[in-house]
Parts: structure tokens; sequence; C-alpha cells
């Protein structure tokens, strides 16, 4: 046949310029002898055609002696691509793979089986990724697809053969893995899909002791560790015929102790109790590719909280650090370069890639679910959406990353040997530069090098590889132990310390192991690392004695340092911001020292960009309980989430970045979804001991700052459980059924409990339910129709608290009747002849009664936000504002009672302005002491935000315009809602 018509069906534009024109020549002739001898005249002919395929195949060949021995050995490969398409004929091979093995089949001729496979497979892989058919994407996906197949028909094969001899009753024969107990995990490059040209694969073998398929339960560990051993001599093992994959089983626990096989239970103890951080990067890419897939998915399920912690995890980024330096220190790896190079664990190569994305994942992937993915282009890219690195950053990174990895892949391809470094010649360089596609080997290492040192760059960014921190850390290191050096003193005179012996002094206190968080050694080289930057953000500040001197008194309180100072040492830009806090909020500062992590919420790069909406606050809580399966686990993290959260509203306010009536609504739509939450996992609780009662409902409704979304940072939040059932339920229908009032009365002290309950992790909420009907008096659970008829007499203080009510929680259909009922009780008593007098007279009972404690009690001062809110719900009762605006903010409510009373009164705009203003102040006046009523009370920072928020020179003016406004707000009170003594119920 004549050749010159014809293709290899392989694709690809990429060019392949041979080692030389006489090794070109050689290989030709080679393959052209063993065509004619395998009769295949064919390609015979089309190699005598000297056509362009013909020249990149033999170039190729000539560059590579592996591939060249797999072409001359089996040249019907080449011919048969004349007519099947390379990438076509790839995925044929891999599902041949996953082909019932016959039951004839012996061990010998699975073996040679699979190594003729995997040869067969690795030479088109090859050809695909030299012709540019395939990026190096594909390529390492077949490369994986091609080992967890071998590993699957190998393993198969064992359990079959374990089935047939008793050991094993395997549920379904014909399906091997399934129920057979045991799971395979790819690890490494192989779980992530990522398979370089001549690898090794991990895999670690796990077992569920109490599969019912395991004859001998005993003899678990034994038979599995058996199959182990064989599987890796199957896949390993080189004979005539090749070998299939290297196979390494030493990433499994305690590789020197441990069998080959694991049980789970095992497993899951020592990761717990003795898992390292590089086992938690190991396990980022860990994926079950043979075995048992409901095991294998339950075992990841489990090992998840290992890899996957709830905090942001900042000691995880110095141990990747320490393994990175520790590789490079063993290996001798000093710097980038071309000759000698190892591209994978040198400076500059793949691993620091690898590391880059694995860090940022261990740190942040237990809070964010979309961060946790095993490919590391696929990291990159996910890290860039979530905002924790640059697009521009991870696009660079990818491009080196695949850059690399085809460098690697041309080493291995050239003898298929596990190697990641580059010749030590010139002229062996030129086989690997040419197989990346390149003339020369200048070109080539003018590329690599440039790649080399932007992936050192960012891997150095990462780490806070700082020369001027490393200088400016040995002035101050001698104060841990000598608090009179000299020179660290003159390095605090010189920072704008005012008075560097106290300083020293305390620093050196540090140093002494007195403090909690500052006596392991791992955290006192973290504070080390961190004391220069510390020193100087507090240096940075109005009064630097001062700032340093209450950060003394945070560190004191702080009860573990390790994961507060790798927090800071990782993101020295909070510096600033944890200066503010510590200075300005005392309340802030107490949360951080109680809970560090709540710093995490500040790291999300979102945050910076995005209000807290409702919307946003149910989605962040919904990722952040993805993985929580247990009650006490998901009231945990809904702890950690409120806690969190309102520190975060809590700076955003203290920075200005979010206003007071903004605040009030991010922490009232904060504490309803994490509500509606508690509710849902208690209710559902409480339904497995109890069962439910027919036609079952139940509502919260919120009261008081809750209900009319003005909570502060530090408010209680009032609330009243309301339900109703069919008529006639007497019981519940469960194990331990329960009278209907008992039934809600007892799930409402649940919910109470749930909320109120001290934990490590904080209390959600401190609740109150006064507010129910009859008070304290009355059941903690009120039936709907129970709650009509008493509202339908209740006394005025009681429906004026009705207008700031709003359900939070619960079925849908009965939230409606609840707003109903209370539009309804409010209605009916519209033309009340004594209401304005009942208003007035409560508002005088409460000013004789709790009189303001100082001109910054905005709740008791004359004219401050109880006459406001006394005015806004007096509009409601009245008529003057529709029955829509209950439960709304009171500054909403007093712009709609503006425009009714507008021709009454001149001076009424300045009720809704009043409120503003009162509401900053108050906003910001909770972020500081309790017990704060006068400007005095306050921190200096947060006296000068208060100013700031009210348009003020100084703190000076703050309670004369305070007083001011709530003297205007009086008079407009005094003639709205008048008071004769002797008036009102």
């Amino acid at each position: 046949m004549d050749g010159s018509s014809l293709e290899l069906r392989i694709g690809g534009a990429g060019r392949i310029q041979p080692l030389s024109r006489d090794e070109l020549d050689r290989r030709r002739a080679e393959l052209t002898t063993r065509a004619r001898e395998a009769e295949l005249p064919t390609l015979s002919s089309w190699l005598d055609e000297r056509s362009y395929d013909a020249d990149r195949l033999l170039s190729a060949l000539s560059l590579s002696p592996y591939l060249a021995g797999l072409a001359e050995r089996f040249p019907q490969w080449i011919e048969r691509l004349f007519s099947t398409d390379a990438g076509s004929r790839i995925r044929e091979i891999i599902d041949a793979l996953d082909a019932p093995i016959p039951s004839d089949a012996s061990e010998a001729s699975q073996m040679s089986e699979l190594r003729v496979a995997k040869a067969e497979a690795a030479f088109l892989i090859a050809l695909r990724d030299l012709f540019g058919a395939a990026d190096p994407a594909r390529t390492t996906a077949d490369l994986s697809d091609l080992a967890e197949a071998a590993v699957r028909r190998a393993l198969r094969f064992c359990l079959l053969d374990l089935h047939r001899r008793g050991q094993l009753d395997l549920p379904d024969p014909d399906a091997p893995e399934i129920g057979c107990g045991l799971t395979i995990l790819g690890m490494g490059k192989l779980g992530g899909g990522e398979l370089n040209y001549s690898s090794d694969i991990d895999i670690i073998l796990f077992f569920e002791p109490e599969t019912p398929s395991i004859v001998d339960r005993m003899e678990g560990v034994e038979m599995f560790s058996r199959l182990g051993r064989r599987l890796v001599r199957m896949i390993g093992e080189r004979t005539r015929d090749g070998y299939v994959f290297r196979t390494d089983l030493r990433l499994r626990p305690d590789p020197s102790a441990m069998p080959l096989a694991i049980p789970i239970p095992t497993a899951l103890v020592y990761y717990e109790g003795a898992g390292r951080d590089w086992e938690r990067a190991a396990m980022i890419k860990a994926r079950p590719i043979a075995g048992d897939p409901d095991v294998g998915a339950a075992f990841m399920r489990d090992i998840a909280p290992f890899v996957w912690r709830r905090y942001l995890d900042f000691v995880a980024i110095a141990d990747i650090q320490a393994m990175k330096a520790k590789i490079d220190r063993h290996r001798g790896f000093e710097s980038v370069g071309v000759l000698g190079q190892n591209v994978k664990l040198g400076r500059g190569g793949i691993r620091e890639i690898e590391f880059f994305v694995q860090a940022q994942q261990l740190i942040a992937g237990g809070r964010m679910p979309a961060l946790r993915t095993r490919r590391t282009d696929e990291g990159l890219r996910r890290l860039a959406e979530a905002g924790w690195v640059k697009p521009q950053v991870a696009d660079e990174l990818t491009g080196f990353y695949w850059f690399l990895r085809r460098v690697e892949h041309a080493i291995q391809m050239v003898a298929d040997e596990q190697s990641h470094t580059l010749p030590q010649t010139q002229e062996e360089l030129v086989r690997i530069a040419r197989l990346c596609n390149f003339a020369d080997t200048e070109g080539f290492g003018a590329e690599l090098l440039a790649y080399q040192k932007g992936i050192r760059q960012r891997f150095a960014d990462l780490f806070l590889e700082r020369g001027d921190t490393e200088r400016e850390r040995s002035d101050v290191d001698a104060l841990m132990q000598d608090e009179d050096d000299a020179d660290a003193r003159r390095w605090l005179e010189a920072k704008g310390y005012a008075r560097p012996a106290d300083i020293a002094r305390i620093v050196h206190r540090w140093g002494t192991g007195r403090y909690r968080a500052t006596r392991s050694e791992a955290a006192l080289d973290q504070l080390r690392a961190v004391l220069p930057l510390l020193l100087g953000a507090f240096a940075d500040g109005p009064d630097p004695d001062s700032a340093l001197m209450a950060f003394d008194r945070f560190l004191e309180g702080l009860p573990s340092g390790l994961q507060f100072f790798s927090l800071i040492a990782s993101n020295p830009r909070l510096l600033d911001l944890l200066a503010l806090v510590i200075n300005s909020s005392p309340r802030l500062a107490d949360t951080i020292a109680r809970r560090p992590h709540v710093f995490d919420a500040l790291l999300d790069p979102a945050f910076y960009d995005e209000l807290p909406t409702r919307d946003l606050i149910r989605d962040r809580l919904r990722a952040f309980l993805a993985d929580a399966r247990f009650l006490e686990e998901r009231l945990d993290r809904l702890r950690i989430f409120a806690s969190e959260q309102r520190f975060l509203v809590g700076v955003r306010l203290l920075s200005g970045s979010l206003d007071g009536a903004s605040a009030g609504l991010a922490f009232s739509d904060l504490a309803e979804t994490v509500l509606a939450e508690v509710l849902r996992v208690v209710e559902a609780e409480f339904v497995r001991a109890h069962g439910h009662v027919e036609g079952g409902r139940l509502a919260v409704l919120g009261l008081g700052r809750l209900g009319s979304r003005e909570l502060t940072a530090n408010s209680d939040i009032d609330l009243m459980l309301l339900y109703d059932h069919a008529e006639g339920a007497e019981t519940s229908d469960g194990e331990r059924p329960l009278a209907v009032s008992t039934y809600y009365a007892r799930l409402t002290q649940r919910l109470i409990s749930a909320l109120t309950a001290p934990t490590a992790e904080g209390v959600l909420y401190e609740v109150d339910f006064r507010l129910r009907p009859s008070g304290n008096k009355g059941p903690l659970a009120t039936a709907i129709g129970s709650f009509r008829k008493y509202q339908s007499e209740a006394w005025t203080w009681e429906r004026m608290a009705l207008t700031r009510a709003r359900t939070v929680a619960g079925d849908d259909h009965l939230r409606a009747e609840i707003g109903e009922a209370i539009r309804e009780a409010i209605r009916s008593h519209e033309g009340d002849p004594l209401l304005t007098d009942d208003v007035a007279d409560m508002r005088a009972r409460l000013e004789a009664q709790k009189p303001a404690r100082g001109p910054l009690d905005l709740k008791r001062i004359v004219g401050g936000l109880t006459d406001l809110e006394f005015l806004a719900q007096w509009g409601i009762l009245t008529g003057r504002v529709p029955l829509d605006a209950i439960g709304t903010p009171t500054g909403d409510v007093l712009k709609v009672l503006r425009e009714s009373l507008m021709e009454q009164r001149s001076d009424i705009d300045r009720l809704p302005n009043a409120m503003a203003e009162l509401t900053e102040v108050m906003q910001i006046l909770r972020l500081g002491p309790d017990k704060a009523m006068c400007i005095a009370d306050l921190p200096a920072p947060l006296a000068d935000r208060l100013a700031g928020t009210l348009d003020l020179a100084d703190r000076s003016g703050v309670e004369p315009q305070v007083g001011e406004t709530a003297a205007e707000v009086r008079a407009i009170f005094a003639e709205l809602v008048p008071y004769h003594s002797g008036a009102g119920a």
C-alpha cells in the first residue's frame, strides 16, 4: 500500500526536533526492519516515504530510548494508528481493564495482560503529549485513569480468589468490590488525578472489620494484608513483560508498626490522636480508587474533621514551611537552576506550588468546603474565586505548574525512570529541551529559570520569608532573655515608646512562661517570629505604651498562644486591626482572648467586599455546617459561627465601615438565622425521642430589639414560642409520648438550653421569655388560641410590646396566623380613649423607677431611646402608622409617623434623625465596657470614634450633643404624649 497518503491518527501540531539527524535515520531503519519482520507493509512503506508525521514520530523515538524500545518491540501499535485514534485507543485499553475477569484466569495471565495494557497506553499517552494532541492536564488524567483501572482489576482478581477459597463471602461475585469491606485510597498525584509519566502510585488499604463478607473476623487484618502484598506484586513486580506501576504503601498510618491493611477504627484513632500536619496535607488528595464504594465514602466522611479543621489553622503554614525547609536541607537545594535541578523538590519547583495550594486549603478548607479539591490547578482556581489569592497569581502559578509537569514528563519519558532531576550536562539536556518542543537548551533554560523564580517569589510571599523582619527580630529577641538589653531598649525608644524600660520588662515577662499563652516552646517560637511586627504595629498608634500594656492584659487572658501567634505571623495586616480592637473595645478584645479563632472571620477575603445580609449569612452558615452530623457538633459550630459573625459586625462597626442601623440589621439577621437552625436541629432531636403531635405546628416570635431588627453587640433576645395542633390531639406518638402542653413546654426548655448552655465554644445567646402571656407565671409555650384570647384583653404595655413583634422561625403558615393575630390585637384597640394616657403613664413610671445612670445611659435618659421607641409604638397603636410597620426598625416607624404628623408639628422631622444619631451612639457604646454611662468610662480611641460618628471635633462634645438631641426629643414627646398625673392604667 502507498504510504504517502497515510497519517497517524494522533493529532496535535507540536514540532519535535530529533536528537540528531543520524539518530533519526538510525531509528527509521530499525523501526522499518521491525515492521517488515512483523509483516506490516503499510507501516514500512509509510516510513520510507519520509512524511512530516513519520519525522515527528522518529524524532520522538530518537529522544527517548524507552519509547523507541516499545515501538520496535510492538510496531503493530503504530500500524493501528492509521485507522484508530490514539485518544480513543487509550480509552479502549482502560475500559477493557474493567471488563469481567474470566473464571479460568490465572494470576500470571492477569499480570501479563496488565503489563501489556500499561505499556501500550503509556506509549500512546506519550505520543499524544509530545505531538501536542493532549495538554499536560489530559496526560496526567489518562495516566491516573490507567493506574486506577489497573489497581481495580488486580483487586477484583484477589477478591474473587479469596471468595473461592472461602475466606470471603462476597454478596455478588460478579461485582466483587461491592460489600467486600475493603477500600483502597489513592494518595498523592494518583488521588488527585495528576499522575506523572513514570510515577510510583501511593495507596493505603483500609477495611471495615465488622463487614459481613469477612468469614473469620479475627483473621481480617492478616487476610487483607496478604491481599495487599499480592496486589503490590501483581502491579509492581518486574517480569519479562515489564511492570505496571511501582506501588508504595508507606503513606499509611505509622508504617513501621501498622499492618498493610488497617481496620478503619484503628486508623481513625491514630489520625485523631497522633496524626501530623503532613498527614493532613496528604489526605487532601486522598480518594477511594478501588474496593467497596460505601466503605470508601464512609471513611472519607469520618476522616474529614481531621483534615479540615473548624478554625483557620495557621500553624499548618509553619509546619509546611518547616517540611519544605527540611527537604531543601536534606537534598541540598539552595537555589534555582537548570543543569542538575530537581524540578519537583528543588527551589521554585512543583512541590512549592503544591505546598502553596495545600497550606491555604488546610488553613481555610474547614470553613470553606469549596476549597476542598484534590487537583492542584483546580485548587488554585478555587482559591482565586474565594479571594484567597489574586486571579493573576493563580493564573501565573497554574501556567508554571503545567510547564514543570511537562518537563517532569520529559525527564521520565527518556528511560521510564522515576526521576525529577534534569541532566548534569548540556548534551543530555538537549533531549529534555526537545521533548518539551524547544529547539535549543538556551530557550528552554531561560524559560525554566524565569518560571522557577516566579514560583519562588510566590512561595516566599505566602510564607513571609522577609529579610527585614529577620534583621529586626535580632534587635528585640534579646528582650525575651534579658529585659536590660541596651540595644533592644534603644530599638524600642527609636520606635516611639516613651518608657522603653517598662515595655522591655513586659516583653521579657512574655518569654518567662508566666502566661498560659507563652508556656509552650512552639508558641514562643511563633511569638519571637512576630515580635518585631507586633511592637511596630503598636508603635504606630498615638500612645504606643498604653497600647502595649493593653495587649499585655489581653495576652494574660489568652488560654493558648500557638494558633493566635501563627495567625498574626501569617497575616501581619491584621496587626493594625488587632491594635484598634485591643485599644478601643474591651468587649471585642475579650472575645478574642476567650476565643481567638473569631479572627478567622476577618481573614475570609470575601468579607471585605460583602455586606452581612441575611442571605449571605445563611449561605455562610450552610457551608460551615456542611460536615457537622451530630446535634452537639452542629450546636458547637453554631456557637462558633455566631461568635465570629458578631465579632465581625462589631469590628466593621468599630472601623467605620458599617453604620449603626446596618449593624442592628446584621446582628438581628444573624440571630434570626442561627435561631432558625437551632430550632430545626433541636426539634429533630426531640422528635426522635417523643414523636410528633398530630397536626402539630410551632413558631418562634421575636420581640424587643430582635423583633424590630435593632440588636446590639450584647443584646439578649426576647422570645415567645407558640404552637398549634389538630383538634382532639392529646399526646405525641413517639416511643416516649408526652401530653401536648408538656410536649411543647419541654421542647421550649430544650431550645432555651441549646441557646444558653455555656460550653467551651461559649454561649449562643442569652434569652428572655418573660414577655409571653402572663409572664413568668404562664407556661413556657403558648397555644395560638390562648395567645389570641389573651391579647384581646391585654394591657396597653403588652400591646406596645407587640408592635415590635416578628416571627423569626418555624412553620410558615403558623407564622402568618401569628402575624394576623398580632395585627388584630392592635387593630381592635385603636380607638381606646385611654391609650395615649397609658403610654405617657408608662414612660413616667419608668422614668421614676429607673432613672438614668449617666449622660450616655441612652435608654433611660429623658428624651432618649425609650422616648423614641414609645413614640413609634404609640404611632402604631393609634393608627397613625400602618400595621405593616409592626416588627420594623424604630427609625423606619418614625419616618412614617413624621409623614402623618408633619402638618401638626414642624419639628417632627427631628425624630428620625434623632433615632439615627442615638442608634449610632448606642451601637458604638455597646462595644465598650458594660457600665460605660459617660464619656470618661470609655477607652480614649472608642470615645474618639464616637466623636467622629457625631462629626464633632473631639470627645468633649459627645455628652452635650447627646443631651441637646434628647431635649429636642423630650419636647416633642411631651406634646404628642402628654403626661397627666393619675391618668392611665
